[in-house]
This record gives structure tokens, sequence and C-alpha cells, in this order.
């Protein structure tokens, strides 16, 4: 650890490096600080696994370009944790699906640094902001991101470069260095004479400096070079500060626009003391007013869910950006969302804003139009900030919009409002929750520290939304009796979370704020709202949702949109539309609530047939399917996605898995226990395919239950060949015999012969997990000539390999090689991926066992490019153990070592016991793992 014992810092401005002090530390090569790199430009924000592999390779990754991030993490939590220990304060690399997220104070960061010196420059008197402004560009050591692949780019650092050097000199300008200015920014418009701000900085400079006829040339040479290169005159604010230099009447130093005796109007209401993080949103903030300044139109709409911080956002960036408005700020709440007005009309609203400008009340139009027209032609070419809080609706908005340019308009709402981007060209900026560490800030800002490990779970728990931090903070700052735990307590139970975020007025909690944008919702949107609460779906889609309200597809996704609109729900990805935590809560309540039992029963009814038949159809795309059990009838192709392929399937259990796990508890919860288990089963493919130990034991355990409740026989015996399946793969052999032999006395109970082929396979797997391989054999050859009788090609295949796998553990490997071979060809022939790569494995042992190193080294390459093409991810680091033997058994050393390195990277926390006989192997080749 460090002398100091502070927590890292990152340096982006220049190379790349980690620093303990001012000591850099060693991280490693060009990948490793690509992704040091990635994280910290997006500090407390998760980088998707995705966008940092196409980062670091572009189109052409690695096959092993996942690996290789995971091992770089890995690499980086070890050095961060020399450097930090376990310091409070410290930087974390957290893994956060679907990538990583560093956490850490920005101010750490020498980007995120620059860009807070930069914000606090913009409100301070020139002296003390060039001093600022000269601090950030002192953190510049070089070209940034130096020493990281070139395809990793960030040209918004070079754009924060320019912006911190153009404030700076405009401070200096003001300041009257002039002669200074001259000598450091001759040599930068030479080189450069298309860079306007720079050119029309000199130009001030030499004005002042008397020295009008340099000015003057100088325009001529950038003007000149304008033409040759792109072909149109200079900007309009050069154009304006060439006319001023040649009527020699350009004032001493920059200075407002002369403003009314009476003062500008000042409308805004107080801001926040502090805010939270937001730092891309102030920035977003800061574009659109340089917008307005450069006379284009500046029209924003800031939006997100209730409680999000819109208001107080805009509020406190208007007080901040006041300077840039000369002639004053007008601000109205609309009331667009008032539970007890109604939203304000704009003749109102127009009348308020004209009172607010000066206009007599005598002197206001009494009709509307008149009004619009006074306002109009009052606020055109006026430099003002024009605040619309808390719109309903874009025609609400459109009667405010100044006319023309100079002046700027910023609107929040509920609604993205997207009818304003249509006909006024407005941008939209969606606000999302805090990042973790400003979440923490925004409560300890109320209620002081109380530990970092309690305000991180509170700051969770209130889903990182403004609203809810602040109601958390105030409650903890009121009563000295209520500690941090007592309110995580109480926040951790979701049946009392709402009510904890609840204050003394009846519209001032969390869930009143919610409650108001759902009683603005159209009644049958919001029917499906509250049909979609009935099962705490972690994400919906359009299927899900046709199949549980009984709709089309069409209106399905019609209704998820208008809810995204009024940002009830967030569209994360393609046809996926997720509610905010607190969000699902007030949803449930409200299904509870206003939906009888029987909607409640039929919503659940839907759901679990959707899952059953959704799941049925993709697990035969993906893997053979021996057991009976046959919903892919229950829906109508209108309902059900397109699945038409492997990769397909997977993509579908992957994005909905969490909703499945949820549709299986609320079954359960309901005592519908046959729903239960046949759900649990036709799910159990994918984890068969995607082994996740404790995932799969969870469901397969709730299915063994349900059966075992409803008394169904079949059902048990499906589920306790399931669990043998588990047992099998993660080679735990506790139990596994014994649900192997229940579920062969279940199936001869009721006489089915396939159920009892089935249970006789695994129960020779079992025999063969214990070490009894003779009676593993035996068992495994008698299913063989069953299912050769029956002609059943399913469980043919499955006793085969299960088979070559007793035989090659009992040292009998020609018999084994036979048996494996003829497994594979029945893979390939139904197309079973998932077993063709189990047997090119075995066949990959067997022949290093028989010294066909050559052989054993093409069958395991072909099964780790399917593992990877088919992201069996487990399975890759099966494979890779065993062609690391395979190459070390040729005498491959160098490569065996790197095979081992990547299988443990990918096993060490799905399969620690394989993880250790990696590990094992790695000490023989005299690494330390």
């Amino acid at each position: 650890m460090g002398e100091s014992g502070s927590p890292a810092r990152f340096q982006l401005l220049g190379p790349v490096r980690l620093l303990d002090g001012d000591r850099p530390v060693p991280v490693g090569g060009p990948g490793v600080r690509g992704l040091l790199a990635l994280l910290a430009l997006k500090v407390n924000k998760v980088v998707a696994l995705d966008e940092i592999i196409d980062a670091l390779w572009g189109h052409d990754p690695p096959a092993t370009a996942r690996t290789i991030v995971h091992g770089n993490v890995s690499h980086l939590r070890r050095v961060l944790r020399d450097i930090q220990g376990d310091h409070p304060r410290g930087a974390r690399i957290l893994t956060a699906p679907p990538g990583y997220q560093l956490t850490v104070e920005p101010d750490r960061i020498d980007v995120h640094r620059a860009r807070s010196l930069l914000e606090r420059a913009s409100t301070e008197e020139p002296d003390k902001a060039s001093e600022l402004l000269a601090e950030a560009l002192a953190l510049w050591q070089g070209p940034a991101l130096a020493g990281v692949p070139g395809s990793v780019r960030a040209p918004e650092l070079e754009d924060l470069r320019l912006a911190v050097h153009g404030a700076r000199v405009d401070a200096d300008l003001e300041l009257g260095r002039h002669a200074e200015l001259i000598v450091e920014l001759s040599p930068l418009v030479r080189a450069n004479p298309l860079a306007e701000r720079t050119a029309g900085q000199l130009m001030r400079a030499l004005y002042h400096a008397g020295r009008r006829g340099d000015a003057l040339e100088l325009y001529r040479t950038v003007s000149r070079a304008t033409l040759r290169t792109l072909g149109v005159e200079p900007g309009a604010d050069l154009r304006w500060l060439h006319e001023r230099v040649l009527n020699d009447d350009l004032p001493v130093k920059v200075v407002a626009e002369p403003k009314p005796e009476a003062g500008p109007v000042q409308q805004l209401p107080p801001a926040v003391p502090n805010l939270a993080g937001r730092e891309a949103d102030l920035a977003w903030l800061d574009e659109l007013a340089e917008r307005a300044e450069a006379g284009e139109t500046a029209v924003g709409v800031v939006t997100g869910t209730a409680g999000i911080g819109k208001s107080s956002l805009v509020v406190w960036w208007a007080h901040r950006a006041a300077r840039r408005f000369p002639d004053g700020i007008l601000f109205a709440s609309l009331r667009g969302f008032d539970p007890h007005h109604p939203p304000l009309e704009p003749a109102e609203l127009l009348t308020q804003f004209l009172l607010g400008l000066g206009v007599p009340a005598e002197g206001v139009p009494e009709h509307v139009h008149e009004r619009v027209a006074l306002y109009r032609s009052m606020i055109a070419g006026r430099r003002m900030l024009v605040i619309l809080d808390n719109a309903r609706s874009a025609e609400q908005v459109r009667p405010l919009l100044p006319p023309g340019s100079r002046s700027m308009t910023l609107v929040t709402s509920r609604s993205r409002l997207d009818g304003l981007a249509v006909s006024n060209a407005a941008k939209l900026r969606v606000l999302g929750t805090l990042a973790p560490g400003d979440a923490v800030r925004l409560i300890e800002e109320l209620a002081g520290p109380a530990g970092y490990d309690l305000n991180h779970a509170l700051a969770r728990l209130c889903g990182y939304l403004p609203l809810a931090l602040r109601i958390a903070g105030a409650r903890l700052a009121a009563s000295a009796q209520w500690s941090a735990q007592d309110l995580v307590d109480e926040l951790g139970n979701e049946r009392t979370r709402l009510a904890a975020l609840d204050v003394e007025g009846p519209d001032d909690g969390v869930r009143a704020a919610f409650d108001v944008s759902f009683r603005g919702l159209p009644a049958e949107v919001a029917n499906t709202f509250l049909r979609l609460g009935v099962v705490q779906c972690v994400s919906a889609g359009s299927h899900l949702t046709a199949a549980i309200g009984g709709i089309t597809v069409a209106e399905a996704r019609r209704h998820l949109r208008v809810l995204a609109a009024h940002n009830l729900l967030a569209e994360t990805g393609r046809d996926s539309f997720v509610p905010h935590d607190l969000v699902r809560l007030f949803l449930r309540e409200l299904a509870e609530n206003e939906l009888d039992e029987a909607g409640r029963e039929d919503v659940l009814t839907r759901s679990v047939r959707f899952y059953q038949a959704v799941a049925d159809r993709a697990r035969r795309k993906m893997l053979r399917i021996v057991d009976p059990l046959d919903f892919t009838g229950v829906l109508t192709d209108a309902r059900t996605p397109p699945i038409g392929s492997f990769d397909e399937a997977q993509d579908w259990f992957t994005a909905e898995w969490e909703n499945l796990l949820e549709v299986l508890e609320a079954a359960r919860a309901a005592g519908r226990h046959d729903d239960v288990w046949r759900l649990a089963r036709v799910a159990h493919t994918y984890r068969a395919v995607y082994p996740l130990l404790d995932e799969w034991t969870r469901l397969v355990g709730i299915g063994l239950e349900a059966a075992e409740r409803s008394g169904d026989v079949l059902g048990q015996c499906w589920m306790l060949i399931s669990r043998c399946a588990i047992a099998l793969t993660f080679e735990l052999p506790q139990g596994c015999l014994a649900d192997a032999e229940r579920a062969l006395e279940l199936a001869s109970a009721i006489g089915d012969n396939r159920l009892m082929v089935s249970a006789n396979i695994h129960l020779g797997s079992a025999l063969t997990l214990l070490g009894r391989y003779d009676d593993a054999i035996g068992t495994l050859r008698r299913a063989i000539e069953e299912t050769e009788r029956t002609g059943d090609l399913e469980l043919r295949g499955q006793a085969l390999n299960n088979c070559a796998e007793a035989e090659k553990r009992a040292g009998r490997f020609i018999e084994a090689i036979g048996h494996q071979i003829a497994s594979l060809e029945i893979d390939r022939t139904l197309g079973d991926d998932s077993y063709v790569v189990v047997s090119l494995n075995n066949l990959a042992e067997l022949s290093m066992r028989i010294g066909e190193l050559a052989a054993a080294e093409r069958y395991v390459w072909e099964a780790v490019d399917l593992t990877i093409s088919r992201r069996f991810v487990l399975q890759e680091g099966v494979l890779r153990l065993t062609l690391g033997r395979v190459l070390r058994a040729g005498s491959d050393v160098d490569g065996a070592r790197e095979q081992f390195g990547l299988a443990l990277k990918i096993l060490a926390d799905a399969n620690p016991k394989l993880a250790g006989l990696v590990r094992a192997e790695l000490t023989d080749l005299g690494e330390s793992p």
C-alpha cells in the first residue's frame, strides 16, 4: 500500500497510468491500459463487455476476447487491492451485467477533475477562473490516452482540452493579459487558421494591444484559409468581430449588453444546495447554451421518471449559468402532473410571463394570439432563458417558445414530448438514476456519514433515485432515534419499502409521485401496466405483454412505448422495457389493490402458459428432448416470438431467464404445482446447456418440490433425473445415485419404458461418478441394447456417450472410442451441438490416452471453436483444460501454460472443483496460479 494509504488516482490525459500518490504503478500492456481507460472514462457507470471488446479490438476480436477481458479485470482488481488495501474510498471494479463498473470519486480521475474545474470556473470572477483553468490545463501530460490500442478513441477529450483552453484565454482577455496571449496564440493560429474561436481571441488581444492593423490582417488570413479549404466565409461571430475592429469600436473587455434600468427579469426558484453527480447532464446543458450563443435553435427537453431530479438539475444549472443570459430568466411551473390542479393553460402562462417582462396588468391583451404576439416581440433578439417546468404535453409548451435565436428554452416533463423534436427541433435528454457514489454523497449531505457499507446499502435500496435518496436522508437527519441500520432494515423488506419512502404530505412521497404518472395514462395502457404488475417480471417485451393482456403484439408494442414515453418503463434494448426497482414495487401494489382476484389469476395463467410454450419451443432448438412434455401448440404463432435457430433460442432464454424464474415463483406461491414442475422441466434444458450451479439447483429444487406436492409421479421422476444431471455435470456424488435409483423405481411403477431407459442411463452415470465402473458399464450397455431395439436415437446417443465415459475411466480406451464415435455420429445427425462438444472432448482425451496426440488436438480445437460460436462458457473452460493436457503431452509447455491460464479464468467461479485441477496442472508446470 502507498505511504499515505490514499485511494488510487487515474491519468488519462497523457500516457494512461494508475498512480499511487504521485508514483506510477505498472499495470501491464496496452490492452490492460486500454481497459482501464474505458472504465475510467465512464466512471461509476456500467461499460458493457461487448463495448469493451469493440473498443479494444474493433471488428476483428480474437476468439478468446471475452476471457482476456475477464483476466485483465481480475489483474486490475489485484493491482488496486495492492495499492489501496481496504481503504473505504478506494477505487473498485465491480461486475455489473452486462459488463464492469469502476467505482471511485470522479475527482481522482484527471479527465473528470478537468471537467469539474471547467465547471467551477464558469461561475467565478476572471482572476479565479483563470487560475482554475490553468490548473485544469496542467493535467494534460501529453496526447490523451497514450499507450493504449489505437482502436480506443475518445475524441471528446480533445474537445475538452479546447474548451478549457478557450475558457482560460477568455478569462485572461478580461484580465487584460494581451501581450502574453499574443505570444501564446499566434503559433496556434498559424498552425490551424480554421480554428475560429482561437483566431477571434487573438484578434481581440492584438486590437487591445494597439495592433489594430495586425488584427485586420489576421482576419484576412483566416478568411482566405476558410474560403480556400471550406468554400465559405468565416462564421458569424468572427465576421461581427471583424466589423467591430474595422469600425474601431470593440469594447476594451467583454461586457454584457446594456440592461434595462429595472434590471432583467429573474424568476428562478431557489436551487438545491449541492447537486450530486450529473456531470454529463450538465455538460449537455452547457452545449445547448453554446448553441443558443451561436445563434442556433436551442430547445431542450429534460425528461425522466418521477423523482429522478429533472427540476433540481435544470434550476441548479440555471443559477450557475445565469451570466450567460443577461436579459433574464423566465420560469413557470406548468402543473402538468399536479394531482390537485389541472395543467396551466398557455393563456395563463403568457400572462405570467408578460407581467414578469414589465407589461402592466392593463396592458396584457385579451386574446391568446395577441398575448403570443406581444410575448414573442418582447423577447425577440434578447439573450434569455425560458424554463417551462413540469409540462404535460407539447401543445401546452409551443406558444411559450421564443421565436428565434439567442434565447434558450428548457422544458422538464415526465413525458418525452416527442412532438417538440418534430416541430421545434428540440433536443431530448433522458435522466437516469445517480451513480452509486453520487447517491451516497447525496444521503451524506443530508444526514452525515453512516459508514461506507450502510450508506451504499441505503442508496441501493432507494434505487439511486434522487427523490427516494432525499427522503431517506431527511428521515435520518430528522430523528436521532433512527439509525442507518434501522432504515436499511425497513427498506430491505419489499413490502414496506414504499411506505418507508412516504413523507407527511400526501403528495410528496415516492408512491405519490409514481401514482400521478399512472393516473395520466390512457385507460387501455393503464390496464396493460396493471397486468404487468401481477407477475414481477424484470423486463417486458411485446410478445409477453400481448400474451398476458390478450391483445395483439402490435398493440402491446404501442402500449409499451407509451409507458416508456411517460417514463414508467425504460426501453433498454430492442423490445425490452424495464421498470425502475421502485416503480416495480409500486406496480405490484397497484395490481394487488386495483385488479380483482379473478383478474390476477387470469394474468398468472397467461404468464405460465407463455413461458411454458416459448421455453418448450426454444429448448427444442438447443438440445435433444427426451421427456414427453409438449407445449408448442399452446400459443398462437402471432404471440410467440420467432425462434428458428439455436442462437435465437439461446438469446431468448438469456433475455427471459429472470422473468421465467419470477413467473415460476409466482406460480409456486399460488400453489399451482403442476404448472410449476412442468415449467421447471422445460427450462431445465437451458441450464443443462449453459450450466450455472446455483440457478440450476434452485430451478430443479422448486420443480421437484412442486411435483412431490402435486403427487405427480411422472413429474417427480423427470425432476429427479434433472437433479441427477446437475450432480453429473458438476461431479457432485452426494445423492446422485439415490436420485437415479428413485427415478428408476418410479418409472418402473408407472410402466413407462422410455422413462426407465432414461433413468438407467443416469443410474449408469451415477455409478461411474462413484467409481463403480463395471456396474456402470453393464447398466449402460443394457440401455444401449434397449435403444437399439426401440430405435430411440436420442436416448441411444446419450447411452453411448455415457458408456464411453465409464469405459474411459475404467481404462478401456478402445471400447470407449468406438462408443464415443457412434455417439458423435448421432449427435451430428440430430444437430445437437451441446452433445457434439462433449463427444469431441471425450474423443480428444481418449486419443491422448492412446498416444494419438494429433487427433486429440484436432478434436479439441474443433470443440473449442464450437463452444466459442455457441457461447458455451463452462464447456470452453473444460476444453481448454483438455487442450492444455494434450499440448503438455506433446511437450508444448508454453502452449499448455497459456491454455491452463485461460481455463482457470473461466472455471475459477463457474466450477471450483475443475478450477482446482487446473491449478494443480499449473503448479506442475512451475506456475503460481
